[in-house]
C-alpha cells in the first residue's frame, strides 16, 4: 500500500491587491514514489498552491484557512527557522524561469556548493566532490569543467538541469516542478522528463508536477488533478483521466487539444515569397583588435517557399537558426548570402527607405508578447505606432473606428485600447500583438513561437484566431514552432531544421507520416503522446 508523503486539506489563498480568493479550498494526497501533475489554464492556481507548500507566498498573498501536511509535520504550524530546515532539506522547487533563479555573477558550482553547505555536513573536498557528482547525475557533460560556468555560458535545456542538480543537493524527498518544461524543444523536454523519471526511480522521489501541457502529463504522470478558478475540480489516474474525463472543465481542456491526425487540405496557389541558398553568419572576434577569427553559422544555405494563403511550419531543436531565419526575412539581422524574393520583387537588395516602404507587408508575431510592448504606452498607442512607422496611411476621422475593428477581429473590447500591456493575461497580450500585426494589413505574418507559453486553452483560442484570419484574409504564415502536434491542425507544409540547415521539407502529412530524414523521426519520437509518432515510426521501420 502507497504512503501518502504529502496531505493538502481545504487551502485558501486570498490576495490583498485585488481582494480576491486566488485558491478555494483545495485538497488532495501526494504518494510516495508517486508523480502528480497539477494541471489548469493560467491564473487557475497552480503555482500559488506550489509556492504556499513551500511557505514562499509573497507578502500581498496569505493563507486564510487549511493544512499541508508534510509526513506528520503540519508546515503552517512551523516557525520560519524551522521552516529552513524543512524548504530545501525535505522539500525542493524547480522554479519555472530557471534563468531568474541563478545568480548571474556566480558560477554554477559555487551556487549548487551553497545549498551542500546550507543543508548538509560536509568537508570542502567532499562538496566540491559531490558539485561534480550531482551535476553528472543530472546529464550534464564535462561536468568538472563547467562547474566553473556562469549560467549564460548555457543552453536552456543545460540550466534546467543545474536546477534539478541544485534541488537534488539536500537529497529531498518532494519535489515540486513548477513548469520545467514550458519554451523547451521537444527533445530537450523529453531528455528533462526522462532525466526526473530517472532520479524518481532511484531516489524514490515524489514529484509535484505543474504544468499545462496535457501531452506531457500523458507520458509522465501518475495521476492528474485539475485546478479551475482556484478550486480542484477533478483528480482522477491518467489513464482514467484522458479516456474519460469526468468534468466539464476537464473535457473542455482535453477537446482544446489539436487534432493531430487531421490534416489540412492540399492546395495549388500560387507562390509568395520565395527564399534561396540564405545564408546568415555571425563573425567571431578575438584579440584585442577583435580580428574576426571564425563564423557561426545561424543559417547555413536553405531554401523555400510559401504560397498565398497557406502556412509554412519550421521546427527544430533550440539554436537551430529557425528565428534567425525570420529575422532575416525582415532583415532585423543581416543575410550573408542568398536571395529572398516576394512575388517577382528581390526584397534582398532593396534599398533602406524602399524596404521600409514595404515591410508593412510581412510582419512579425514575437514569442513573448510582453517584451515586445513598451511597457508606458497603451494598447492604442502601440498600435497606433505600428502603422504610423510604416506609413500606412488612415484618414484621421476613421482612425478610432479602424482601431476598434481591428481590436474586435481579435476578440478583444474597445476599452482596451486606453490600458498598459501589464493589465493583460498572457492571451490577450497575444491578441494584442496580433492586432498590431493585422493594423497594417500584411500579406504574410512571422509567426515565432506564438503558443509556446500558452496554456492548452489560450493555445487553442490563439490558433483559431490565426486561421480564421487566414481563410478571411488569405494571409501566410512562416509559423516557427519546436511543437509537432500543432502542425496537422495549422500548418500546410513543413521544413526541419538542424544546425542551420533544412534537412527535410514538403507537406505536412508526409513529413509527419513519412519522414526520411533520421532527424525528422528523431523529433517525432521525442515528442510527447504524439498521436501519430506510432504511425510515423512504424512506417519507416
Amino acid at each position: 500500500m502507497t504512503k501518502p508523503i504529502l496531505r493538502v486539506s481545504e487551502v485558501r489563498i486570498f490576495s490583498k491587491d485585488v481582494e480576491k480568493t486566488l485558491v478555494d479550498g483545495i485538497s488532495f494526497v501526494l504518494n510516495s514514489g508517486e508523480v502528480l501533475a497539477l494541471v489548469g489554464e493560467s491564473g487557475s492556481g497552480k503555482s500559488v498552491t506550489a509556492l504556499s507548500i513551500m511557505r514562499l507566498l509573497p507578502n500581498s498573498l496569505f493563507v486564510t484557512a487549511g493544512e499541508v501536511v508534510l509526513g506528520t509535520t503540519n508546515l503552517f504550524h512551523l516557525t520560519e527557522k524551522q521552516m529552513n530546515g524543512i524548504r530545501g532539506r525535505r522539500v525542493s522547487m524547480i522554479f519555472q524561469e530557471p534563468q531568474t533563479s541563478l545568480n548571474p555573477v556566480q558560477t554554477i558550482g559555487h551556487q549548487i556548493l551553497e545549498a551542500l553547505k546550507l543543508h548538509r555536513e560536509l568537508s570542502s573536498e567532499e562538496a566540491e566532490s559531490e558539485v561534480v557528482d550531482l551535476l553528472l547525475e543530472v546529464g550534464l557533460p564535462d561536468a568538472k569543467s563547467r562547474v566553473k560556468w556562469y549560467p549564460h555560458q548555457l543552453s536552456g535545456g543545460q540550466i534546467q538541469r543545474v536546477m534539478i542538480a541544485i534541488a537534488l543537493a539536500s537529497d529531498p524527498t518532494l519535489l515540486i516542478a513548477d513548469e520545467p518544461t514550458t519554451a523547451l524543444d521537444v527533445t530537450v523536454q523529453k531528455q528533462i522528463l526522462e532525466l526526473l523519471l530517472k532520479l524518481k526511480s532511484e531516489r524514490n522521489l515524489s514529484i509535484l508536477f505543474i504544468t499545462h501541457d496535457l501531452n506531457v502529463v500523458a507520458d509522465f504522470a501518475d495521476r492528474v488533478a485539475v485546478m479551475h478558478d482556484g478550486k480542484l475540480v477533478e483528480i482522477a489516474t491518467c489513464s482514467d483521466f484522458f479516456s474519460a474525463a469526468s468534468h466539464p472543465y476537464s473535457q473542455k481542456l482535453l477537446n482544446c487539444l489539436p487534432n493531430e491526425k487531421k490534416f489540412l487540405p492540399k492546395n495549388t496557389r500560387t507562390s509568395l515569397l520565395r527564399v534561396d541558398n540564405l545564408h546568415v553568419w555571425f563573425p567571431q572576434r578575438r584579440g584585442i583588435f577583435q580580428h574576426v577569427c571564425g563564423y557561426t553559422r545561424a543559417v547555413d544555405g536553405i531554401s523555400f517557399e510559401i504560397n498565398e494563403g497557406e502556412t509554412l511550419a519550421l521546427v527544430g531543436e533550440s539554436g537551430c537558426g529557425k528565428t534567425t531565419t525570420g529575422r532575416a526575412i525582415l532583415r532585423l539581422c543581416s543575410m550573408t548570402k542568398g536571395q529572398i524574393s516576394y512575388e517577382n520583387l528581390m526584397i534582398h537588395s532593396l534599398p533602406d527607405q524602399e524596404y521600409r516602404r514595404f515591410r508593412r507587408k510581412i510582419q512579425i508575431i514575437f514569442q513573448d508578447p510582453y517584451l515586445s510592448m513598451n511597457p508606458r504606452m497603451t494598447v492604442g498607442n502601440i498600435i497606433q505606432e505600428g502603422i504610423r512607422a510604416l506609413t500606412y496611411e488612415i484618414p484621421k476621422n476613421i482612425q478610432d473606428r479602424y482601431l476598434y475593428e481591428i481590436l474586435d477581429r481579435v476578440g478583444l473590447s474597445e476599452e482596451y485600447l486606453s490600458r498598459y500591456p501589464h493589465e493583460f493575461s498572457g492571451g490577450q497580450r497575444q491578441r494584442i500583438a496580433i492586432a498590431r500585426a493585422l493594423a497594417v494589413k500584411p500579406r504574410l505574418i512571422i509567426c515565432d513561437e506564438p503558443t509556446s507559453a500558452l496554456d492548452v486553452a489560450l493555445r487553442s483560442e490563439v490558433l483559431a484566431l490565426l486561421r480564421e484570419l487566414q481563410e478571411e484574409y488569405g494571409i501566410s504564415y512562416l509559423f516557427i514552432t519546436h511543437d509537432l502536434s500543432l502542425i496537422p491542425s495549422f500548418a500546410h507544409n513543413v521544413a526541419v531544421m538542424k544546425d542551420g540547415k533544412i534537412v527535410e521539407k514538403g507537406t505536412a502529412e508526409n513529413v509527419l507520416l513519412h519522414c526520411e530524414h533520421e532527424y525528422s523521426r528523431k523529433l517525432i519520437n521525442s515528442a510527447p503522446n504524439l498521436a501519430i509518432k506510432t504511425r510515423a515510426l512504424s512506417i519507416n521501420e
